[in-house]
């Protein structure tokens, strides 16, 4: 497949210059480029590498001499990773999920397919579940009992949906990834170790044996419209209630949401990030790589947890955190600004204490 530099820059709302008939079948970075291929050269820093490539047309800023630069035709964004994800979607040669239902599937009796759903081999449709027009399901997949699975949904190879969930339209589940696991609950007959330091906030506690006996995870997992699941990445059921994902949330890979926990609308959970059971997380809130959010805590809307960092306690609104513990931005700049001090702190205290008792004693400074 191929497009017309002119044809791209229509479907983008761009504004394309030179040879705009020019064909291109791929986008790839300025140095890897071919003849064929639009060079991805939003900057002057990606730009300098052009001349080790062979591309004819490419993607630059705005105001960028393309004749300078050797090239046929260019095509102009204002903000280049918006234009970017149009001309991945534009170029993209999609998966192969075949057509209609594979025989090797096994669709149970009771279940409701959709028309124009496609369903890949070896893959398990549950009793009673209603899958939606234009579903696309491929091999080895596993669909629980009284599921529903909206219009248009993505299911990649070895992804897993538990019984009683609902997933919304346009859902990707990536490669293995699972909505519905059971709950991680689980309770002692008298009050654990855990409790007890959770209480006290002590060290000292009773040792006591002790037998856990898990808590069944009666909800399940209610997922809005355009959401997003990583790979290997997993959604637990809630206890009681469900756990809910809100509309236009994306979650990537190895990351892990906890039992009951409500999720709001258009968040970014990034890979290895975890939320604990029953947090509350406000509409567009960002966690970024390998943030930690205890549970039973709320973090309102609009708010930017830095990476890897550990969030204790309730978060307002609006508020942009770092750290471990996560405090606000500022504070946690400051933190670390002291923190590089310290040595030399260290050392001012050290020369005081010779000053003014004499040679500090070994182990004293």
């Amino acid at each position: 497949m191929s497009h017309t530099i002119a044809e791209i820059a229509a479907a983008l709302g761009l504004q394309a210059m030179g040879d705009t008939a020019l064909r291109v079948t791929s986008a790839a970075e300025p140095a890897d480029a071919g003849p064929d291929a639009l060079a991805m050269a939003t900057t002057p820093k990606y730009a300098a590498s052009l001349a080790q490539g062979q591309a004819r047309a490419a993607m630059l800023w705005a105001g960028a001499d393309w004749q300078a630069l050797g090239l046929e035709a260019a095509i102009f964004a204002p903000r280049p990773r918006w234009a970017m994800a149009g001309v991945c979607e534009l170029l993209d040669p999609d998966y192969d999920f075949g057509t209609g239902i594979h025989p090797q599937a096994f669709i149970d009796p009771s279940a409701e397919v959709a028309e124009g759903a496609r369903i890949g081999p070896f893959t398990s449709i549950g009793a009673r579940t209603r899958i939606g027009p234009g579903a696309r399901i491929a091999a080895n997949v596993t669909v629980a009992e009284d599921v529903v699975i909206g219009r248009d949904v993505i299911l990649h190879a070895g992804a897993r949906i538990g019984a009683r969930c609902v997933i919304g339209d346009r859902y990707i589940g990536q490669p293995n990834s699972v909505v519905g696991g059971c709950g991680f609950s689980f309770v002692t007959p008298e009050p654990s170790g855990a409790e007890d330091v959770r209480a006290t906030l002590s060290g000292e506690r009773q040792i006591r044996a002790q037998r856990w006996h898990r808590i069944q995870s009666l909800g399940a997992v209610r997922i809005g419209d355009d959401v997003e699941l990583g790979a290997n990445s997993s959604i637990d059921r809630g206890t009681i209630r469900d756990t809910v994902i809100g509309s236009g949330t994306k979650i990537d890979s190895v990351c892990q949401i906890g039992h009951n926990v409500q999720m709001g609308e258009d968040c970014m959970m990034c890979g290895m990030a975890g939320v604990a059971g029953s947090a509350r997380i406000g509409n567009r809130v960002l966690l970024a790589g390998k943030v930690a959010v205890n549970d039973n805590i709320f973090i309102g809307d609009d708010v930017i947890v830095g990476g890897a960092s550990r969030v204790y306690t309730n978060v307002p609104s609006g508020r942009t955190m770092l750290g471990d513990p996560a405090t606000k931005l500022e504070t946690q700049l400051e933190i670390r600004k002291v923190l590089r001090r310290l040595p030399r702190l260290a050392a001012h205290v050290a020369a005081l204490q010779d000053a003014v008792f004499g040679k500090t004693p070994p182990g004293r400074n």
